[in-house]
């Protein structure tokens, strides 16, 4: 009996040891495999984006990312995860990506990337400039970030480019408006939103309009020492315009009736000029 007793105790142990090598052994093995898994689980979202199942590439990028979070392959795969959103217009789930990545990975050397991409999706959602307000002031917004933090970055360029785009939009905004309250002759209202232009949106394609605007509005109600400052401010810089000559006229009565004049001699010269070097050839 005793020698029964002790051959299963001896058994127990044995069994018991065998299966704590086994447990330590899968655990030691599956620990060292841990990266490449993440580096599997990247590829096969690459595989899936360059294929357009972006849902399913998104979903094992994230996957790379949560299995290893400290891997060199997490910052990459939240972007990658990112990018994937965005190219099939997944705006919403590709913001929440890029702001997530901004926040964990505030120090990584794509940051300005996370930046110029967060703006696009922002600026991209851009419709109609008499609504979509919102959009095209987030989208300015971060663009300026980027442009601040990282001059420098092969993005910036871009996203000077796109700025001077939402200036012209939110320009356009104001004029659109402007013109509305000098028909209903609302001159206050209409200079406030001319002046927005000029002020705030000078590099805009509406500035010589709205300079023009408010030469025209301040000679109709009589201020005429405001109209001919923005006069000569519109000459100033933009003295070869149409805005500038319409300005002008507004001054000078005769102004018209010279032109025509000063066209009709130029003409004359440069038929005689014409004439003249006909006789040499």
């Amino acid at each position: 009996m005793n020698f029964v007793a002790h051959f299963f105790l001896v058994l127990l142990i044995f069994l018991f040891t065998s299966c704590s090598n086994e447990t330590v052994k899968k655990s030691v093995i599956k620990e060292k495999s841990l990266d490449a898994q993440v580096l599997e689980a990247y590829k096969e979202g690459k595989v899936a984006l360059d294929g357009g199942d972006v849902l399913f590439a998104a979903k094992k990028f994230n996957e790379a990312e949560i299995l290893f979070p400290q891997s060199e392959w997490a910052p990459k795969s939240a972007l990658m995860a990112a990018y994937s959103y965005y190219i099939q217009d997944y705006y919403a789930d590709s913001m929440a990506e890029l702001e997530r990545f901004i926040k964990i990975y505030s120090n990584h050397n794509d940051l300005d990337y996370a930046y110029y991409l967060l703006a696009l999706c922002y600026y991209e959602q851009i419709v109609d400039e008499k609504k979509d307000l919102n959009s095209i002031l987030k989208s300015k917004e971060i663009f300026e970030i980027l442009i601040k933090k990282y001059p420098n970055s092969e993005y910036s360029m871009d996203a000077n480019f796109k700025m001077d785009l939402i200036n012209d939009i939110l320009a356009s905004k104001d004029m659109y408006i402007g013109r509305y309250y000098v028909d209903k002759k609302k001159w206050i209202s209409a200079i406030n939103r001319f002046r927005s232009v000029v002020d705030n949106y000078d590099r805009s394609i509406y500035t010589e309009e709205a300079l023009y605007r408010l030469v025209e509005i301040y000679y109709l109600i009589g201020l005429n020492n405001e109209a001919k400052k923005y006069a000569k401010l519109l000459g100033y810089n933009y003295q070869s315009s149409e805005w500038y000559e319409k300005s002008y006229a507004m001054f000078d009565k005769t102004y018209n009736e010279n032109k025509k004049l000063l066209t009709s001699k130029n003409k004359k010269s440069n038929f005689v000029i014409r004439k003249f070097k006909s006789l040499f050839n």
